[in-house]
């Protein structure tokens, strides 16, 4: 979703930050580090550091990207756990478009994602569907742009 929305408002991001976390500083998103650090500090559970960071994002950001990044925590945590806990597996296309990201993040890696490789057909369809789909969401995304100034 994050790959989509980027490529959907035209700008650039390196998602390696999501797996290098405080290293990876911005990573081309708007307060990205303390993001980063807000959202690893709610999924680790301390609260000195949950208050440090949250009070690090509001100061630098304001109090409403504070409320959007913990409604976004909350709800990734939520999906998470839920699919992990039932056994969800992606869905044929998730798991087509979404192989070089999961790569390069190394979820795979992951015991959960271990038990649901991909199959053959995933790797051979996966690049030319990434790149209608990234191609579709960049098209979309500049014909919202120009609505939007007319």
């Amino acid at each position: 979703m994050l790959r989509a929305s980027i490529e959907y408002s035209g700008k650039e991001a390196d998602l390696g930050g999501i797996s290098e976390g405080a290293q990876a500083g911005d990573a081309g998103i708007a307060h990205g580090a303390r993001l980063t650090a807000f959202a690893d500090a709610a999924v680790q559970g301390d609260p000195a550091e949950l208050a440090a960071a949250r009070d690090a994002l509001r100061d630098a950001a304001g109090s409403a990207v504070v409320v959007d990044a913990a409604g976004v925590v909350g709800n990734f945590e939520r999906m998470v756990r839920i699919a992990d806990g039932t056994g969800i597996p992606l869905d044929g296309i998730v798991g087509v478009v979404s192989t070089d990201l999961r790569e390069a993040l190394g979820i795979d890696a992951f015991r959960s994602r271990r038990l649901a490789r991909s199959e053959a057909f995933t790797r051979l369809l996966g690049p030319p569907l990434r790149g209608a789909l990234h191609g579709a969401l960049r098209v979309a995304g500049r014909r919202r742009r120009r609505r939007s100034k007319a």
